[in-house]
């Protein structure tokens, strides 16, 4: 780059500042130095950029209360309202500006607005559908305790299945279970079916049958979930020790690879290798707090134990330094 087009370059926020990024000097190659003010080589003393413009507030917050009273921002977008959260409110504040209390008549006068604020959010059905819809969903992940970013990804799952046309002549309320039920397969949390259809607001087949329709139309990469991860619900779920748990890990690894686990629910599995690390440990756990925390019955676990013991008595007949996939030396 010449001098000549270093010292004629004007200062505009518009122009690209990449060519400054780099860390030689473009008339001598020195180093570059950058402060809060200018930047400048340290060799030759040429200054390459200064008067940076200030992109942040103009005014001091001291804490999290005074911060929020004083931004002039909104909150960010966010995919769990049918507007992505661009619509306002009319609060319930009964005061003007200045704290002075508002008069009967301008009360009467805030109610009709609000009223017809609320009429007026949503321009057609389809978008008072969607709004429902989303509540549908938040509410079921509050209740299940899922984390926020689930609940976005469960969110854009049912707009998208809203666009496919896939809501018509299904009930929303199914069709958002399915969403969350989609996004935990999707995602490989072990989240048992039971759980999200215990925590609808419709039958549980009803909710089954929106998730086959989301699946087959949408193409889902839905993937199994193994027994190993809901080892640590399961055993969270009835006070396990940690070395219970690891225990329960290791033998549900096993099962696995022995390729038991086929065809069989991974959450009884799971409940059957927590029950066995229990009694290897001497810890007490019951079968029905086993069933229980594992949405699976007492007889689901029982048997599941008992095909468990096979591979238990096969580690046992191991030598003590071949265990646990380690060799002897």
């Amino acid at each position: 780059m010449s001098v000549r087009h270093i010292y004629e370059q004007a200062f505009d926020e518009d122009v690209a500042t990449a060519e400054w990024a780099c860390d030689d000097c473009p008339e001598c190659g020195g180093l570059v130095h950058t402060n809060s003010i200018e930047t400048v080589c340290d060799d030759c003393g040429l200054i390459i950029n200064d008067q940076p413009i200030d992109h942040g507030p103009e005014w001091v917050a001291f804490d999290q209360a005074e911060r929020t009273a004083r931004k002039r921002t909104g909150p960010a977008l966010t995919p769990t309202r049918h507007d992505w959260g661009l619509s306002s409110e009319i609060g319930l504040d009964w005061t003007d500006a200045n704290g002075t209390a508002l008069s009967g008549r301008k009360r009467s006068q805030i109610n009709r607005l609000r009223r017809e604020h609320h009429r007026g959010r949503w321009a057609t059905k389809a978008d008072q559908n969607l709004a429902h819809g989303f509540s549908e969903v938040r509410r079921i992940v509050s209740i299940l305790e899922l984390s926020q970013s689930l609940r976005d990804q469960a969110c854009r799952l049912y707009r998208t299945a809203a666009g496919e046309d896939l809501i018509r002549g299904r009930s929303i309320e199914a069709m958002a279970a399915a969403s969350v039920f989609a996004v935990c397969r999707c995602t490989g949390l072990p989240q048992a079916f039971e759980e999200v259809g215990a925590a609808a607001a419709v039958a549980p087949t009803r909710v089954q049958n929106a998730f086959r329709v989301l699946n087959r139309d949408l193409s889902l990469p839905t993937i199994p979930v193994e027994p190993p991860e809901y080892v640590p619900k399961v055993a969270s779920a009835v006070d396990a020790s940690p070395v219970v748990q690891q225990r329960a890990a290791h033998l549900a690894g096993q099962v696995v690879r022995a390729g038991v686990s086929n065809g069989c629910n991974p959450a009884g599995i799971a409940a059957a290798c927590v029950y066995q690390a229990a009694q290897e440990r001497f810890e007490h756990v019951t079968q029905e707090a086993l069933a229980d925390a594992a949405a699976v019955t007492t007889s689901t676990v029982r048997r599941r134990w008992k095909e468990l013991q096979t591979i238990v008595d096969e580690e046992s007949d191991q030598p003590p330094g071949t265990r646990n996939g380690c060799a002897g030396r």
